[in-house]
């Protein structure tokens, strides 16, 4: 488990977003202690300077005793510099410093060195057997007198030390923040990624009802675990509805497939007798099997509607396409003693699949003539704009359907009792269903008392412009 938190790009991100800041935190750290460091020893040195002048020109006025006694008032002040003054041999005068190494009496300059006080304070007798630090400025004067000038930096160097600590612990609490929050970080991302791995194995044995867990944090986990379940679903239900069209062909196509074959088969046993049914027996075969094509030739479109495939959506005059169709019905509907009426507005341009729409449509007026019945048969297509996009319908005043088989009738090669003795495939209104979900739309079959009354809901995107 340890392993694999540590492989996953979770864990090496946050280490390495962390090591980053870590770095950046302590340059950052160093950079301001350096500079602060400078700072104060510019500071010391510009102050050393500033008292040396003054020392130098006590001197050039009242000679080396003068100045010796100045230095020894300077010396016993609270934290008091560093004095030190010595003849031309290095024997000291006056001041609070033992000794400085003869180099820094020999060649005047900017020195850090260790020190000792010698005058009997307080302070003093806590410093005794200790040396400490200090940033010394020497001077060569007349008559070879040496003077030393300089401050102690015990606190600035306590100052960098502390810094340097600081430093050191923050870098190291960053690593160790790092390791625990891209432990942490890891353990959650790799306990939702060891959900999508069983959900995914138990999709591959077979399971397509399995989803991935969704916490509801609503976090980019969850949005993608809810996208890939949508994908999911989508897929069991075309599985589903492959087998159940595998199941349903392989039924349905049995029967007629059988009596192809038993009459095929009876015109090659009466050997030539019979001229005239072995040719009924052919044209009967050659119908069956044009059925059987349109049969196949549907299942093909409908498949093809729910792949979003059967060409690409056009800008067309819905209006004219409704009426070109009732035009096309009306000898039909005359021959059967019904009533074709088309009511459609003077023009309606939308943007879908003409072809798929045109034959969804078709479809629809293909059941209402079978179904249209009585002495006042009646058929009525119709087309509108509405609030919420565009609806084309088709309603006859036959027997209708009962509610509880409205939703059943959509699916392939479902045909009710009614409807056996009529000549069809059960695959019409499964063709009109896909459709409509192709355009982002619906099916609804509702009462037309009496009758049906079947209305294809498109949505306003249709609409040229996608204006509602």
């Amino acid at each position: 488990m340890i392993a694999k938190l540590y492989r996953t790009t979770a864990f090496k991100l946050s280490l390495i977003y962390l090591l980053v800041f870590a770095a950046f935190a302590g340059f950052m750290i160093f950079y301001f202690a350096h500079n602060t460091g400078e700072i104060l020893s510019r500071q010391h040195v510009t102050a050393m300077e500033d008292e040396a002048r003054a020392l130098m020109g006590v001197y050039r006025r009242g000679g080396i005793r003068r100045m010796a006694q100045l230095i020894d008032r300077l010396a016993r002040r609270p934290n008091a510099g560093l004095y030190l003054v010595t003849d031309a041999a290095g024997e000291p005068l006056a001041g609070n410093i033992s000794s400085v190494p003869p180099e820094i009496l020999e060649k005047p300059g900017v020195y850090p060195v260790p020190y000792y006080r010698y005058h009997d304070d307080e302070e003093a007798e806590d410093d005794q057997g200790r040396t400490r630090p200090a940033l010394v400025r020497s001077y060569v004067m007349d008559n070879g007198f040496r003077l030393v000038v300089g401050r102690d930096t015990a606190e600035a160097d306590r100052f960098r030390s502390l810094v340097r600590r600081a430093t050191l612990w923050s870098v190291g609490l960053m690593l160790v923040l790092a390791l625990v929050s891209g432990f942490f970080i890891s353990h959650r991302v790799l306990r939702r990624m060891e959900g999508v791995t069983d959900a995914s194995r138990a999709i591959m044995g077979g399971d397509l009802s399995e989803r991935i867990p969704v916490t509801g944090n609503g976090d980019e986990f969850d949005r993608l675990a809810i996208s890939l379940n949508e994908m999911l679903g989508r897929i069991e239900a075309l599985m589903a509805g492959l087998k159940e069209v595998s199941d349903n062909v392989a039924h349905d196509l049995k029967t007629p497939l059988t009596r192809m074959r038993n009459r095929v088969e009876g015109a090659l046993r009466q050997d030539g007798s019979d001229p005239a049914a072995a040719r009924d027996a052919l044209e009967t075969t050659l119908d069956e099997c044009d059925g059987l094509i349109e049969t196949f030739n549907a299942l093909l479109s409908i498949a093809r509607a729910e792949a979003g495939e059967g060409g690409e959506a056009e800008r067309f005059d819905a209006a004219q396409m409704v009426r070109d169709l009732g035009e096309l019905y009306e000898p039909v509907a005359e021959d059967a003693g019904i009533v074709l009426t088309v009511k459609a507005p003077e023009s309606l341009t939308i943007e879908a699949n003409r072809h798929l729409l045109g034959q969804a449509l078709s479809n629809l007026i293909d059941n209402a003539l079978k179904y249209a019945g009585g002495e006042e048969a009646a058929i009525m297509i119709g087309l509108e704009k509405t609030a919420a996009g565009v609806e084309l319908s088709v309603g006859d005043n036959g027997p209708g359907i009962p509610d509880k088989d409205r939703e059943r009738v959509t699916e392939r090669f479902v045909r009710l009792d009614e409807s056996r003795s009529e000549p069809g495939s059960g695959l019409g209104l499964s063709l009109v269903k896909a459709v409509a979900h192709r355009h982002g739309g619906e099916l609804v079959l509702e009462d037309n008392g009496p009758g049906l009354k079947a209305r294809l809901l498109l949505p306003a995107s249709v609409l040229a412009g996608g204006a509602a």
